[in-house]
């Protein structure tokens, strides 16, 4: 630890500015400052000649900043800048192309939304302050024993609907998908090594509290369950590469929550590790495509690019065959180890192993058909179009190779079969209490090993057999199924629901107070002291006639009314 200041010395309130270092910050900011140094490495390509170039680049140097002092703060209120100044970025990010509509439309959409989960936070800092009166980590996580467990079921779910606004959770989900309107390597940064992470850190960082409260814990892995599912049910039908990319972000950060909902921190965190890499790959590849295709993202409108795009096409491939959890990639070890914690944790059950399991088979069957087509079949491109193709400069291509080595062999740093070979989770297990999840039952885990890998590999069939083999079994079956097709395609209807019961019922409020309060009371006041100052000026403008005989009639008709008045009062 190390306080450089005493920050806030309000009577008995003492708030230092002070950072720490234990494994748990160490390998977020690993991720934050690894993954995002080739980010910026790809921005370098991707927004070359763009007239917003320096300021880009200063809003995304603020973005990483601004994670590491969330991650490395030593107490709430040091995290509590950083969770802020992560959302300011992120609308400044999402909205940099502000002249677009859409663009500076998600950016306000994505600072809204996350105020209301900033406030919830907000909220639980105050009552930790007044249990505590303390918002130093370690002093509140010596002392949670105090707690009730009404009180930590109080602050913890108030904590997590913090980190579901950061996180992109169900209900605050909302945010994260029009996110895309930003700069493609932006939408890399928010999903893959900054923000969407911060929630999950800090759900990790406080689990002392959430382990006083059951029912806290399974709300989060239920709206971790929940979310998996919903969101990847929706990327099976959108036809914007971005889009399909930040629904799955939001279904694997389910995955997250899921984890740690059922206890597994330290899995939670792998898999934290393991997406940076993957999905930083998946949204970089997709900025080297849309790149090169002049800026199209409607996949329907792609296919048959492998050949033009070797290496983007390559590297993608290593992505998606990664976060679909095929071995030996990355995100077959991390996925893997959640879905075994929740089915043999004691707080797990079928029930939370089903949902993963189902939003494996849905993860690798809307990644391959994406890959499918994207990157294979006829393509769709006019003549004159696909003359001009070319791979990206290899400032983009470069990054891109790095993060697919990674999405490689970033799983085998935690294989839990093999004794010490778990070198992540005996790394991370003195930041939660000095233990990690045991997999002492082997034969069990290696059977749903090849249970996990045989649903990801069905799931790639699958796809295969709708977009490869029989071109229009996807066409057909959104045909039988149209009421359904529609749901999905739609999202749920969610934003339209939220615009009905909220945003529209508060606009209508605010035009009402606007016209009877803001416009009829305080514009009145304002507007009517001004217009009898102005009639009163005007009145009197009047005696300014600029001529001096009129002067001077006024000063004797003056002269002599103080004669008058002087004469009656001798008298």
């Amino acid at each position: 630890r190390a306080e450089l200041f005493e920050w806030i010395p309000i009577g008995g309130l003492q708030v230092k500015a002070g950072f720490m270092l234990d494994p748990l910050s160490s390998v977020m900011a690993l991720v934050v400052t690894g993954v995002g140094f080739l980010i910026h490495l790809y921005s370098m390509g991707y927004m070359h000649g763009d007239r917003g170039c320096v300021r880009y680049f200063i809003y995304l140097n603020l973005f990483s900043f601004s994670m590491l002092l969330l991650i490395l703060g030593d107490n709430f209120l040091v995290m509590f800048v950083g969770w802020e100044a992560v959302g300011l970025c992120s609308y400044l990010l999402i909205g940099f192309w502000h002249e677009r509509p859409a663009a500076a439309e998600a950016g306000k959409k994505a600072f809204v939304v996350n105020r209301v989960g900033d406030l919830c936070f907000l909220i639980a800092l105050f009552l930790i302050l007044g249990v505590f009166g303390t918002l130093d980590f370690a002093e509140v996580f010596t002392r949670a024993s105090i707690l009730g467990a009404g009180g930590a079921t109080a602050i913890s779910l108030l904590l997590f609907a913090g980190a579901t606004g950061k996180s992109a959770q169900i209900p605050l989900h909302v945010w994260l998908p029009d996110a895309m309107e930003g700069p493609t390597p932006v939408s890399a940064l928010i999903h893959a090594a900054t923000m969407v992470t911060a929630g999950v850190y800090m759900v990790a960082r406080t689990y002392v509290l959430f382990e006083i409260s059951p029912v806290a814990l399974t709300v989060v892995a239920s709206v971790g369950a929940l979310t998996l599912l919903m969101a990847a049910s929706i990327a099976l039908v959108q036809n914007d590469i971005k889009r399909i990319l930040a629904y799955s972000t939001v279904s694997q950060l389910g995955y997250m929550f899921l984890a740690l909902g059922v206890g597994a921190y330290s899995a939670a965190i792998f898999h934290l590790m393991t997406h940076a890499f993957f999905k930083a790959l998946l949204f970089l590849g997709a900025g080297s495509v849309i790149h090169a295709l002049e800026g199209e993202q409607d996949i329907r409108r792609m296919g048959g690019l492998n050949t033009a795009l070797t290496t983007t096409s390559w590297t993608f491939t290593v992505g998606a065959v990664a976060i679909a959890g095929i071995f030996p990639f990355a995100g077959f070890f991390s996925k893997d180890e959640i879905l075994f914690a929740a089915m043999t944790s004691a707080r797990g059950g079928l029930v939370f192993w089903l949902a993963g399991a189902v939003g494996s088979l849905m993860t690798s069957f809307y990644m391959s058909r994406l890959v499918f087509k994207t990157f294979h079949g006829r393509c769709a491109l006019p003549i004159e179009q696909q003359q001009r193709l070319h791979d990206s400069p290899s400032s983009m291509t470069g990054p891109l190779r790095v993060l697919a080595l990674l999405s490689l062999i970033g799983g085998w740093v935690g294989i839990p079969l093999i004794e010490g070979l778990n070198v992540f989770g005996d790394f991370l297990a003195p930041s939660f209490g000095g233990h990690h999840e045991a997999y002492d039952e082997k034969l069990l885990e290696f059977a749903m090993m090849a249970v996990s890998l045989v649903i990801a590999i069905l799931g790639v069939y699958l796809a295969y057999v709708f977009y490869i083999r029989h071109r229009g079994a996807a066409a057909e079956q959104a045909q039988h199924w149209p009421g359904l097709y529609r749901l999905v395609l739609n999202k749920y209807y969610v934003d339209e629901i939220y615009d009905f019961l909220i945003v529209q019922p508060v606009k209508r409020v605010s035009i009402m107070l606007w016209r009877a309060f803001d416009d009829g009371v305080i514009d009145a006041a304002v507007n009517g002291a001004a217009g009898l100052i102005g009639s009163a000026g005007g009145a009197l403008r009047r005696l300014q006639t600029g001529y001096v005989k009129s002067y001077a009639v006024s000063m004797l008709v003056g002269a002599l009314a103080i004669l008058l008045y002087l004469s009656s009062r001798v008298r």
